[in-house]
């Protein structure tokens, strides 16, 4: 009962609109009807491998709830992401930009690794429904297709983002696919 009185309340948490939720700090730089450009500042994550999807979320999710060396709670941040690195898959959350690397809790859990992502620039695509694979996998070709279309180097993996708890409504969720892209010359943009 205890596990689904959890499970129901952190349902709960992130199913409140994203609008109150931090999100990382970019700028769009280019928009076109398919895909918008960012350039995103430096940003601190937290990061685990998922060996599967709840696990990777509740071991962030305990860290941000107070299971850090200074038992500090942390704001819950938009959004929610997933990238494959040295082929395991792993998930992130973004941090408050408060936090730096001298005033970052430590993470009690050494499955929890903090990561500085540098700035950059972020190819984007923006979808509704649901955070499900095949989605993901759909809006991530598009996006691929007209960059290689456009000529636009992608430099990473595809980056799941999510933006919605599970209880939103589908087509009220916010979802995006992005790579991170090299812009030649940063005057044409």
């Amino acid at each position: 009962m205890k596990k689904i009185l959890s499970i129901v309340f952190l349902g709960l948490i992130i199913t409140s609109n994203s609008m109150a939720y931090e999100e990382a700090n970019y700028e769009v730089v280019k928009k076109n009807s398919i895909y918008e450009i960012r350039k995103y500042s430096d940003r601190l994550v937290i990061e685990t491998s998922m060996s599967n999807e709840g696990s990777s979320f509740r071991k962030l999710f305990n860290y941000i709830s107070g299971n850090n060396d200074k038992n500090e709670e942390i704001k819950m941040t938009t959004p929610v992401t997933q990238v494959e690195k040295k082929g395991n898959m792993t998930m992130q959350f973004y941090l408050p930009s408060r936090f730096n690397k001298e005033n970052i809790p430590v993470p009690s859990n050494s499955d929890i690794k903090i990561l500085n992502i540098k700035e950059g620039y972020y190819a984007v695509i923006k979808y509704s429904g649901r955070a499900s694979d095949k989605n993901f996998t759909k809006h991530k070709s598009i996006l691929e297709n007209e960059l290689k279309k456009d000529d636009i180097s992608i430099l990473s993996a595809p980056i799941k983002a999510t933006y919605d708890g599970p209880f939103t409504l589908p087509m009220n969720r916010r979802n995006e696919a992005m790579f991170e892209i090299n812009i030649k010359n940063k005057g044409e943009i």
